[in-house]
């Protein structure tokens, strides 16, 4: 990582220490004055201030070295400096208009190679189709055709009987 600079923290790290200092002061000052008041009925309203000024104090001291100990717990893990770079990091890849791009390719292709292959299988069976169809169709039409040829030798045959028949009758008139 890089040695801590003296440039202003980023936005990153201001915002981890102003939430601490917020989390922390509302821990801290959770209890009300009437609360701390009532945590001691029986003494009189002078005391009972005076209690109160030094719970004030004592809250403030330990708030203040509750961030000093934050801020020294940063420091020496160079958070700061962490939050920096990834903050760094984060804004070089918004500006990076290829990153996002890169994996639109990818997706694409593989997009595209896919379709291609449903393309590819569905012209094969539509090919196995038109395949049995036309053999199908040829099957039909050697039917035909031999039915045309044994009507053909049929109508032959009824002709030929026909005339045998009208040379055996005798003549009409």
């Amino acid at each position: 990582m890089e040695e801590a600079r003296d440039f202003p923290p980023g936005l990153k790290q201001a915002n981890l220490k102003k939430s601490f200092k917020l989390g922390i002061r509302s821990l801290l000052t959770a209890c009300s004055k009437e609360e701390f008041l009532k945590a001691f009925p029986t003494f009189d309203k002078a005391k009972q201030e005076y209690l109160y000024q030094l719970f004030i104090q004592v809250i403030a001291s330990l708030h203040d070295n509750v961030e000093e100990e934050f801020e020294s717990i940063c420091y020496e893990t160079k958070v700061g400096a962490a939050l920096d770079t990834v903050e760094g990091l984060v804004e070089e890849k918004s500006l990076d208009v290829l990153s996002d791009d890169t994996a639109n390719f990818v997706d694409v292709k593989q997009a595209v190679s896919r379709a291609k292959k449903d393309e590819i299988s569905y012209l094969t069976n539509m090919l196995k189709m038109v395949v049995q169809h036309n053999q199908a169709m040829r099957v039909r039409v050697e039917s035909l055709k031999k039915e045309k040829r044994d009507s053909s030798v049929t109508t032959d045959i009824i002709d030929k009987l026909n005339r045998n028949s009208n040379y055996a009758q005798p003549p009409k008139g």
